[in-house]
């Protein structure tokens, strides 16, 4: 599989991925920061938390590293939780804005 072709595959099932508190998925929700897909299939993700003491942490980074494990392609899978920089809603897509009455 191309290396785009794996990181469209990946921000696909990202998308499948929901905080259970808030009703749009992590990616839109602006907490997706990096997204790096090496030639060998590792990929390397660093995701945020929209409050640093989240309770649904544990569940949302194990959905994405079953789900993006999964991918056929992906040989490798280091997900980073990140808190720099912090999240703001400046970082959600219009979509989730709107979705989230924001806009």
């Amino acid at each position: 599989m191309e290396k785009i072709d794996l990181e469209q595959s990946i921000v696909e099932v990202i998308k499948t991925v929901y905080d259970p508190e808030i009703p749009v998925n992590i990616y839109d929700l602006g907490l997706i920061y990096r997204i790096e897909v090496g030639e060998e299939g590792d990929v390397e993700i660093d995701m945020t938390l929209t409050a640093p003491n989240c309770p649904a942490a544990d569940f949302m980074m194990e959905d994405v590293r079953m789900k993006v494990e999964a991918i056929a392609g992906v040989k490798s899978l280091n997900l980073n939780l990140v808190f720099e920089p912090e999240w703001s809603y400046d970082l959600m897509t219009e979509e989730a804005k709107l979705e989230l009455g924001l806009l």
